[in-house]
């Protein structure tokens, strides 16, 4: 196993510099200058405005070539700093920090409601294939997948917040309250949002995956031997069905952390989403470089626990 995680530890390496060289590029290729952006139009419109802008560039490093620039970051990084925000003028560390856990726990607690509910779905439609049971998953696998997440979310406010009162319609906390209560009231909507991203896909793979293992010579072998069906599905079908589960669990990952965006916005949930957009908006270069750092590393350690998950259900993997 050591020989395993150090293979993909040593595949993962030269992937995250070319992903921090091409994020780094393809920021500084956005329209707009920064600078510009910063400072009010009074200075832009006064006779040393050209001398100005000249020294708030210098002061902030974009006089340097683009080479020296990334190499100036990469240091930065390779050491933990990841610079200051142009906007706020504080470390980006201490601007994303709280950000950074709040939209983690928004986007663990997706994945969990999915697994909790697309696994035991996907599980049933396959073990009672092309009955109502069936369709009844696929299609509503199907609407999961369909309905955009910003529309599903406008949906869940009306419905639980303002029609039936029972949930909070956004923020991550009541004012003046920090229970775990409150917190956990305010999670359920954003988390159950998301997670109707992944509920399709994990419903449909989970059934796919568990017809074909079960179709296996290993499951007829079983059988024929008297094992209970409980024990084929849970002991020998389910395990072997995991594997590629996994795999689309971190191939999802992208796709999870795009939805917490749109989903934070609409929830009002703390999280990167808002920060990445008023970045975006401001051309708060360090703030972007740091939100497409962190999504990289998010990203590859998911594909990382992935391949550990998938050699732990199938020994032959680490060969």
């Amino acid at each position: 196993m050591l020989a395993f995680l150090t293979r993909r530890i040593g595949v993962a390496i030269p992937v995250l510099f070319g992903i921090m060289l091409l994020g780094f590029v393809f920021v500084h290729l956005l329209p707009g200058d920064p600078v510009q952006l910063l400072i009010s139009p009074d200075q832009l419109a006064g006779p040393d405005s050209a001398a100005y802008l000249e020294r708030a560039r210098q002061e902030l490093g974009l006089d340097k070539p683009l080479p020296v620039q990334f190499l100036v970051w990469a240091k930065d990084v390779a050491s933990g700093n990841l610079g200051f925000s142009y906007a706020q003028r504080i470390p980006v560390t201490e601007l994303l920090g709280p950000r950074w856990s709040a939209t983690v726990t928004l986007a663990l607690s997706a994945v969990a409601v999915a697994l909790v509910v697309g696994i035991p779905a996907g599980v049933v439609a396959a073990l009672r294939q092309n009955t109502w049971v069936d369709y009844a998953s696929a299609t509503v696998s199907m609407l999961a997948i369909s309905i955009p997440v910003f529309f599903l979310g406008l949906i869940a406010i009306y419905v639980f917040a303002v029609l039936l009162g029972w949930l909070p319609s956004g923020g991550m906390n009541t004012l003046g309250e920090q229970s775990f209560r409150d917190s956990l009231r305010h999670l359920v909507l954003p988390a159950c949002t998301l997670a109707a991203v992944l509920v399709g896909p994990f419903v449909r793979y989970t059934r796919a995956s568990l017809l074909d293992v079960l179709r296996q010579d290993f499951i007829t072998t079983a059988e024929a031997k008297g094992v209970p069906q409980a024990r084929i599905v849970v002991s020998h079908a389910l395990r072997n069905a995991l594997i590629p589960l996994v795999t689309v669990l971190a191939v999802q990952i992208p796709a999870l952390l795009a939805g917490t965006v749109i989903t934070e916005t609409i929830f009002s949930w703390p999280g990167l989403g808002k920060a990445t957009l008023d970045a975006i908006s401001s051309r708060d270069y360090p703030v972007i470089l740091a939100v497409v750092l962190l999504s990289a590393v998010l990203v590859m350690l998911f594909n990382l626990l992935a391949d550990v998950a998938a050699a732990l259900l199938d020994p032959r993997i680490r060969l």
